[in-house]
């Protein structure tokens, strides 16, 4: 029976990407972002004049950002790690000749900019002391909306540009999918309402916060990218070569 690449198989490669991608987004959160946390939480309590009490703390600062933290980033890089995988799957075939690692590929790219890089564009990322409480549902609520948005119109663009290879060739098809998804996700953060509660929050400690935040998720999208492309190449490669084999065999 000739092996061949399955949903299965992505699966499985996907959750070993997420995992590792997840570890890889903790170490950068951990050493760039953290830092930046700690900094935003003095800042919102030398503002409130207010320390809290250690009874009051449920989970301390220290197992936060440790294990808490890795806790995070491995649940999440896992099951990202997993969408993507399958996501993978469905696209080999559908995205002209190319081959799965290629098209595994570009699933990624696709993803990171559709769900981290253009909504962090929009609405980027706050430390804790930055917003007011009170709008705390607007602004989840509008964030999600965008980025609801952006993942449907690049699927759409993904899909067109699928459909308009044979015609219009590589070139003027990524530049038609590419100028459709601009247009729909740059009207759409001009009719969304922007957010802008940092009132005197110190402009250093966002800036380094929000770098901190775009590039942990930049190595999370990179890592699964890498691992998953690598171990789906892998794959192909030893499945095409067991199948010319097997031709080999038969022709003999």
């Amino acid at each position: 029976m000739t092996r061949r690449l399955t949903p299965r198989t992505f699966l499985v490669h996907g959750l070993v990407a997420g995992l590792l991608a997840g570890f890889a987004a903790f170490l950068v959160a951990h050493q760039i972002g953290e830092p930046q946390v700690d900094a935003a939480i003095a800042v919102e309590e030398s503002a409130a004049h207010h320390h809290a009490d250690e009874h009051d703390v449920v989970v301390s600062r220290a197992n936060q950002s440790t294990w808490g933290l890795a806790t995070g980033t491995l649940a999440i890089g896992t099951t990202l790690g997993g969408l993507v995988a399958l996501v993978s799957a469905a696209a080999v075939g559908r995205l002209g000749r190319m081959r799965p690692s290629q098209s595994t590929a570009l699933v990624a790219l696709v993803g990171f900019v559709a769900t981290a890089l253009v909504p962090f564009w929009k609405y980027p990322a706050n430390p804790p002391a930055v917003g007011d409480a009170a709008t705390i549902g607007d602004r989840t609520s509008a964030y999600f909306t965008f980025l609801a948005i952006s993942v449907l119109a690049a699927v759409a663009a993904t899909v067109l540009a699928s459909r308009l290879l044979p015609t219009l060739g590589s070139y003027r098809t990524v530049l038609a999918g590419a100028g459709g998804y601009l247009l729909v996700v740059v009207v759409a953060g001009l009719l969304l309402p922007t957010v802008d509660e940092t009132g005197g929050f110190p402009a250093q400690t966002l800036w380094l916060f929000r770098r901190a935040a775009l590039a942990t998720q930049a190595t999370l999208w990179a890592a699964i990218g890498v691992v998953l492309v690598g171990l789906v190449g892998r794959t192909h490669r030893r499945i095409a070569e067991e199948s010319a084999r097997r031709e080999l065999a038969v022709s003999l």
